[in-house]
């Protein structure tokens, strides 16, 4: 005969089994037809990208049991496992994170009432937790189901308050991994860091199935929001790659760059490079004509540790160059003028560019090296009608915010606002403001002055040609890093092959953050 306590180990073993059949149920080997079909697209499911982002068997999922909300009328069969959104907690490069990845095989990934309410909480448990946010996408935003109904939608949901939440307190890196309109972007709109593949995701405000309901515009999702548009036109996605364990990859070396939290330092990683490694080739790589191009990353590779560089937004305003990389196993973040696009002019998106990528640095510690080949601002009516007298102040504005360590280098131009704004001199109260010897500072391109300021002189002469060539002869004369250096205008004229040991030993010798300067505001008000 049994005893009482055999009996309800029993039952609990038959309520355990039944809570596992339910669970087995909507995991992927309980959906064969379902993973097919995934698959048969070339695309991991939900689970499985989340396997390959975070490390091996470290994923604990939360929320495998929830049913979709079911009301009357079109709600009242509806099956949507687990809501169609996976969501938990796993590790990356041994660090803890929070993650969610939407489901594309329930109801095209679409959200639902629960699946919103599992959305809040993983985005809240990056805040309280001080966790960085992981985000798979590839659905269609809110879903229909549910939202055509006022009591439903009514109360909104506090998704995007969570998310403004955690800007510059946890990292957030989203991946679009397929069909990403409407919610999905407004989501990625808010991440530090954003990765597309090329041929498989889209992005945007609203599909073509509505843009063509509510505008009469035929256009296919690829001319919409494909990859290539949103990642090197408009640069709302941060990388574009070809395939989605590429963007797992991207992921993960993004994070690896910043600390959990901004209450965190940086995470340092040992290195057997030489801070005294000196690189010939940077002697040599500025060419002798101030027209001749040059690639300012290969300056960037020789002078961080060796294999660190990775380049955010590589393809977009590519006049401008942002990468984290490391110095002795230090992350940094450089900012550099590319004279290879636009002499390295600086326009509405090398500005915007370049301030989104400083607050970034900024927030979460990394020190910033700016190397500034300027020519100065866009100028003419495109400038205007783009809004760059507005629109640069971004740009000036995180400069003159951020609190982090930072060096400026002039390679070879620095003329006019645009040596301002990239933060040259003294205007930012740089840790270190130094020049190689083929550097040239001045308040604007010399025949751009003469003419401006001497034509008369010149035009009155004997031989116009030979006097203007004499003015700016005289000028040329008076833009080198030595005289720059003798105002003490810049603190060294340094040796271009010394600039990584120079970056190393600065950094080393610098407070975290600088002292707080600021008045008794509340907040600072952006320019744009």
């Amino acid at each position: 005969m049994s005893t009482g306590e055999e009996d309800g180990g029993a039952n609990g073993q038959a309520k355990l089994r039944i809570i596992e059949d339910a669970r087995r149920a909507i995991l992927d080997e309980g959906r064969p037809d379902a993973v097919a079909r995934q698959h048969k697209h070339g695309k991991y499911t939900a689970r499985e990208r989340i396997a390959r982002v975070c490390d091996t068997d470290s994923f604990r999922e939360m929320g495998s049991l929830v049913e979709p909300l079911r009301d009357t009328g079109f709600n009242a069969d509806l099956v949507a496992p687990a809501d169609g959104v996976v969501t938990g907690s796993g590790l990356i490069d041994g660090r803890p994170v929070s993650i969610m990845s939407h489901d594309y095989t329930v109801l095209g990934g679409s959200t639902g009432k629960h699946g919103s309410s599992k959305t809040n909480r993983a985005i809240l448990r990056a805040t309280e937790h001080g966790l960085p946010l992981v985000a798979l996408l590839e659905g269609g935003g809110h879903r229909i189901q549910d939202g055509q109904d006022s009591r439903h939608f009514a109360g909104a949901g506090p998704v995007f308050q969570l998310l403004a939440r955690n800007s510059g307190w946890v990292p957030m890196a989203m991946a679009m991994l397929g069909q990403g309109f409407a919610g999905p972007t407004n989501y990625a709109a808010l991440a530090d860091f954003v990765v597309m593949v090329r041929g498989g995701s889209t992005m945007g405000m609203a599909g073509p199935a509505l843009v063509k309901a509510g505008l009469g515009e035929d256009i296919d999702k690829e001319a919409l929001g494909g990859a290539s548009i949103q990642t090197d036109r408009h640069g709302i996605s941060d990388l574009a790659v070809d395939s989605e364990d590429q963007a797992f990859a991207a992921v993960r070396r993004f994070l690896s760059y910043l600390p959990a939290n901004a209450q965190q330092p940086p995470p340092l990683l040992p290195t057997d490079d030489p801070v005294d490694r000196t690189e010939q080739e940077l002697l040599e790589i500025i060419p002798e004509s101030p027209r001749k191009a040059y690639d300012v990353r290969r300056i960037i590779e020789l002078v961080a540790d060796k294999g660190s560089v990775f380049e955010k937004k590589p393809t977009y305003a590519r006049n401008m160059v942002t990468s984290f990389a490391r110095l002795n196993g230090r992350p940094v973040g450089f900012v550099a003028n590319q004279p290879r696009h636009l002499a390295g002019m600086l326009d509405v998106k090398a500005c915007e560019k370049a301030a989104h990528f400083i607050a970034l640095c900024d927030a979460y510690g990394l020190p910033i090296v700016i190397l500034i080949d300027v020519p100065g601002f866009a100028i003419g009516s495109e400038a205007e009608k783009s809004g760059l007298g507005r629109r640069s102040g971004r740009l000036l504005f995180e400069l003159g915010q951020a609190s982090v360590p930072r060096v400026s280098i002039v390679l070879r131009k620095g003329y006019g606002g645009g040596y301002y704004a990239m933060g040259g001199g003294r205007g930012f109260e740089a840790d270190g403001a130094f020049a190689w010897p083929t550097a040239e500072i001045c308040a604007m391109s010399v025949e751009g002055s003469v003419d401006v300021a001497y034509r008369r002189d010149y035009e009155a002469a004997a031989d116009p040609a030979a006097r203007r060539q004499e003015i700016i002869d005289i000028f040329k004369s008076q833009l080198g890093a030595r005289r720059a250096a003798e105002a003490f205008g810049i603190d060294e004229v340094i040796d271009p092959r010394q600039t990584r040991q120079i970056l190393c030993d600065t950094f080393d010798r610098c407070p975290a953050r600088r002292p707080d300067k600021n008045p008794p505001r509340v907040r600072p008000i952006s320019p744009i």
